[in-house]
């Protein structure tokens, strides 16, 4: 692992540090300099000659650096490793942006993952490394590099199975677009606790122009229900299912998504007593809560080992697979 470089520009430095302990490595050197007029650079201090390269940056917008400065930031300093001789580099993203407009939903929409794709082609980027995005089809078809595809599911299967021990639970997709992976979830999570889940979803239909929920399809009465998704936005579809659940009899309720994005009235929304808990990766801290929700009602469970072991099985020649299957 000595030939391995691995560098968080921005500030993603406490989720790359997290990753870096786990593979026994050191953040390497670089310089940041912000210009007068807003111009930016960053540079490797240590030679990538030849090395593989990895660079860890989490694409979400926070205060005093919005997600385009840490897109434009992040493509500049992988141009720069490029040209620096870098045998390959590859990007590692915690939350990867734009991801959710990966189709055209009105007339002369633009496809936002597409073209985010492009500029990551266009800087030379070997391979990007992203965590639940919103359309895995999406991603994997956007890109003309590699792409490799990380699942949290197993963190949220051992949180679970630690916590829930032999309680009846129910696996819930928030809508029928989310079967498949509430799938995926339900089997690694009924392994680990030695049971056969149910599943269940949410209809939705639009009427007017506005989204609405319909029917609970599913049971969960007298259950544990564990509603499932990639990231929770205003926290008003979580919300959804989570009365719906309380309404056909489900004994409680966690709310569970690999990023916790948490915009608009996100706080009130997840305040309310149909959600019992509600349970996040760090691939964005919940800086946009109160301290206090979160110390109340949030559970934080760190994807950093889950990127080490793939940034260790990536350079070892090994398959992925290996790291979602173990």
């Amino acid at each position: 692992m000595s030939d391995i470089r691995l560098f968080a520009p921005g500030t993603g430095r406490a989720f790359a540090e997290k990753v870096a302990g786990h593979l026994n490595l050191s953040l390497s050197p670089l310089e940041e300099r912000l210009f007068e007029d807003g111009e930016h650079k960053t540079r490797p201090l240590a030679s990538v000659r030849g090395r593989d390269v990895y660079v860890v940056e989490s694409l979400y917008g926070e205060p005093g650096m919005s997600v385009n400065d840490k897109l434009v930031r992040l493509l500049f300093f992988i141009g720069a490793l490029v040209d620096a001789s870098a045998e390959r580099v590859t990007a590692v993203l915690p939350y990867l942006c734009y991801a959710r407009k990966e189709q055209k939903t009105q007339p002369r929409d633009p496809v936002l993952s597409r073209y985010v794709a492009r500029l990551f082609e266009a800087v030379d980027t070997f391979r990007v490394v992203a965590m639940d995005v919103h359309n895995r089809a999406a991603f994997d078809n956007a890109f003309r590099c590699r792409t490799e595809h990380l699942e949290a599911s197993a963190l949220f299967a051992a949180h679970f199975a630690g916590r829930l021990g032999s309680v009846p639970v129910a696996v819930v997709s928030p809508d029928a677009g989310g079967v498949k992976r509430a799938e995926r979830f339900r089997l690694r999570l009924g392994k680990a606790l030695g049971q056969d889940p149910p599943l269940a979803f949410l209809e939705k239909h639009r009427g007017g122009g506005v989204l609405r929920s319909g029917a609970l399809v599913g049971d969960v009465a007298g259950r544990t229900a564990i509603v499932i998704d990639d990231l929770i936005s205003t926290g008003s579809t979580m919300l959804r299912a989570a009365q719906a659940c309380r309404e056909q009899g489900a004994a409680a309720v966690f709310a569970a998504a690999s990023h916790g994005v948490f915009s608009a009235d996100a706080g009130k929304v997840l305040a309310d007593p149909a959600i019992d808990q509600v349970v996040i990766t760090d691939s964005i801290p919940p800086f946009r809560l109160s301290p206090d929700l979160v110390q109340a009602k949030v559970a934080v469970l760190s994807a950093a080992p889950l990127f080490a072991r793939a940034i260790a099985v990536m350079h070892g020649g090994g398959s992925i697979t290996e790291v979602l299957e173990g």
